[in-house]
């Protein structure tokens, strides 16, 4: 029975606005903490970055885009641009493809599984501190065990057919965190050590989802060795596992601050060498307190961060099918 006054027309849009209402005030908690954390901060960030702010400041001065003009006129924000691109291009490639072949590896073995699983995960489980500890002590250009390893080389064959190790052994064994040359180096290696046992685990978890009806309809149209196998079975169905992976191990190279804090207390290892974003972002704003030039490096973080997960994301999607 309608109600005195209104057409039944009228009630199908009645209930359609009550229900867009209490859709509204559903989401409403959920949208006003995204608001307050997420989109309030980044634009209060955008606006600092054109200021010169400091904490406890008497004034705030307006001062355009002298900031960002520092960042990419200045010989340190330029180490640190290098220092950051170096390090997301060299992890990201090398630990996504360790993370795979060993979450290979691992599939195929019949027994031992858990074993070789937990030795790859220790270094992401591993606290920061003792990490440090260990590695500055492995890397130490007199008692650390790396130097020690180059040295039984010299005097060998070795040394005859690596012409860096025989300039080594002829002029001492590098001072990995001591030497602009190798400071890098060594950060990246120590991100691809903590990453690729991520992405091992996150590889095995999509590798358990791949059908084996699959691998039998393969062998039956003639895929015989184990690479045909993988490359018409295994990886297309590791796609959106692929997508995943890079996009996470891509964002967490981008925020790579503890193992150069850690390493490199001083500031970003010798010459600025090891300067990444991330640490430049803490030492000017919150050791420096020049939260205009803070503001303005996080606003090129997160640009280049979306942008680089833009391109990544179309670039590998269009290949990428979702079951």
């Amino acid at each position: 029975m309608a109600v005195l006054g209104t057409s039944p027309r009228d009630i199908p849009r009645r209930r359609a606005r009550s229900q867009r209402g209490t859709a509204w005030l559903l989401i409403a908690p959920a949208l006003t903490l995204m608001v307050l954390i997420l989109l309030v901060p980044i634009l209060s960030a955008l606006v600092l970055s054109f200021t010169d702010y400091s904490l406890a400041a008497p004034e705030v001065k307006w001062v355009g885009f002298d900031n960002y003009e520092k960042i990419f006129t200045r010989s340190s924000y330029e180490k640190m641009l290098w220092a950051t691109f170096t390090y997301v291009v060299v992890v990201v490639p090398i630990s996504v493809g360790l993370g795979l072949g060993a979450a290979l590896l691992i599939n195929s073995l019949a027994r031992g599984k858990e074993i070789y699983k937990t030795i790859y995960f220790l270094p992401v489980m591993a606290t920061l501190l003792a990490m440090a500890i260990v590695w500055e002590l492995m890397l130490h250009p007199t008692i650390g065990t790396v130097n020690r390893t180059l040295q039984m080389g010299c005097g060998t064959v070795i040394e005859r057919l690596w012409p860096w190790l025989g300039d080594g052994c002829a002029n001492g064994m590098p001072l990995w965190l001591g030497d602009k040359d190798y400071a890098l180096w060594v950060i990246c290696f120590l991100g691809i050590w903590q990453g690729f046992g991520f992405n091992m685990v996150l590889y095995l978890a999509g590798l358990t989802g791949v059908p084996r009806d699959l691998y039998n309809a393969a062998e039956m149209d003639g895929a015989r060795s184990g690479w045909e196998r993988f490359r018409l079975v295994t990886w297309p169905a590791l796609g959106p596992t692929t997508v995943f992976v890079v996009t996470i191990t891509c964002i967490r190279a981008f925020q790579v601050f503890d193992t150069v804090e850690a390493l490199f207390p001083q500031g970003g290892g010798p010459s600025k060498s090891a300067y990444m974003m991330m640490y430049a972002i803490y030492e000017k704003g919150i050791k420096q307190n020049l939260i205009g030039i803070g503001s303005a490096i996080t606003m090129l973080f997160l640009i280049f961060v979306m942008i680089i997960t833009i391109i990544q994301r179309r670039l590998t999607e269009r290949k990428v099918h979702y079951s």
